[in-house]
């Protein structure tokens, strides 16, 4: 073995955790949002750290616009692969790969038998021998019928002219479009287990799975907290539970929703959540429509006339009121997935909303940790289950 000595650059050697330092950053991100960011304007002004900033920057991961840092949309793509490969790599195999319907179709995999070719049809599912074998067919009834067709060579049936009654293709698995809305709960106690964590890395993680595998099909992200509104692909990296304001033993407020800035942020309001969920499922034209619910409690809020009522204990008036929304969105053929996160296993009563919520919904439910968010999510997007699964 021959050994080539270098001078010493005065570097310090790069190990595999050093060279993996873009994917440290990420995370840093993913677990810490906005104050990530922040951190990062400090680190500036170390100049024992500057260098790692300036490898950031270098690497198209982070950018500084008036004086503040963002992320770019090199980052964000970074984050969604990231989030994809973790929840690939524990999937079991076997799994359904795509949406494919029972019934025959035009985009999907070849099954066995053949139709008529009609105007419209892919050119690259015709079957070219079974066409052929159309057209030798009926130039053969042809020739036949002719005075005088005594020659039955193949010679005599040339020139072979394919008519459009000759042609056939491949019959396939349909393919079905599907415009999906994720909602992720930002109350407060979403803050604990990773719970939030969890639920931001699968949205994204659904994402790119989307983009790579399904361009036809689209998502949308709603985070709800006191009030719902729409979370930018962007943004969703940075996105963070909401801080816990007040601790009363009861509380029973009626908010302005044209004043949602001044309300304790922290409660569940799922109502104006599935409001927003229907409102962005009513611009988008897939053929399926999906709406997965991620949550780890009960309502605690809910939305009436120009006013969201915030209420602790949790009350059987937002109970109803949220109820009654989902099955009107039911009814219009949404299909609502709810994943209850039941890390607290010392309250467990909340769970009976989500029961209820499916039941009425005919919808599917998923009890599980944060720690199987993924592979559940993953799974009823991909197959399409319907029945509802408990994961201890």
């Amino acid at each position: 073995m021959r050994h080539r000595y270098f001078p010493f650059n005065g570097r310090k050697f790069q190990f595999q955790s050093d060279l993996d330092f873009g994917g440290q950053f990420l995370d840093f991100v993913l677990t810490y949002g906005e104050e990530a960011l922040r951190a990062m304007q400090q680190i500036e002004q170390d100049p024992e750290h500057s260098d790692m900033l300036e490898d950031l920057l270098r690497e198209g991961l982070l950018e500084k616009i008036k004086g503040r840092f963002r992320l770019t949309p090199r980052a964000v793509n970074a984050m969604q692969r990231k989030a994809l490969m973790e929840i690939f790599t524990h999937l079991k195999r076997g799994r359904s790969e795509g949406h494919e319907s029972p019934e025959p179709g035009a985009a999907g995999e070849r099954i066995e038998g053949n139709r008529p070719y009609e105007f419209g049809d892919p050119v690259s599912e015709i079957d070219a021998a079974a066409s052929l074998r159309n057209a030798l067919r009926r130039r053969a009834a042809e020739h036949a019928q002719r005075p005088n067709a005594g020659d039955r060579s193949t010679g005599s049936l040339l020139p072979l002219r394919l008519g459009e009654q000759d042609l056939e293709r491949y019959e396939s698995e349909s393919r079905a479009s599907c415009s999906t809305v994720v909602l992720i709960d930002q109350s407060g106690s979403m803050a604990r287990f990773g719970r939030f964590l969890a639920a931001k890395k699968t949205a994204m993680a659904l994402i790119a799975l989307i983009r790579q595998r399904f361009p036809f099909d689209t998502v949308d992200l709603v985070g709800f907290a006191s009030f719902a509104e729409p979370v930018l692909d962007e943004k969703l990296p940075l996105l963070m539970p909401k801080p816990v304001t007040m601790y009363d033993p009861v509380i029973r407020l009626r908010v302005p929703l044209n004043r949602a800035a001044d309300a304790p942020p922290h409660f569940t309001n799922l109502h104006m959540g599935l409001l927003t969920a229907k409102r962005i499922l009513q611009r988008r034209a897939g053929d399926n429509k999906m709406i997965f619910i991620i949550t780890d409690g009960q309502p605690t809020a809910h939305v009436r006339g120009d006013y969201a009522y915030l209420l602790y204990p949790p009350s059987e008036e937002s109970h109803i009121t949220t109820l009654k929304e989902a099955l009107l969105i039911a009814r219009r053929g949404v299909r609502i997935c709810t994943f209850a996160l039941t890390d607290d296993y010392w309250d467990m009563d909340w769970l009976g909303f989500v029961d209820e919520l499916g039941r009425l919904t005919r919808g599917v439910t998923f009890h599980c940790a944060s720690g199987d968010l993924s592979s559940c999510v993953m799974e009823s997007y991909l197959s399409g289950r319907r029945r509802r699964t408990f994961i201890a």
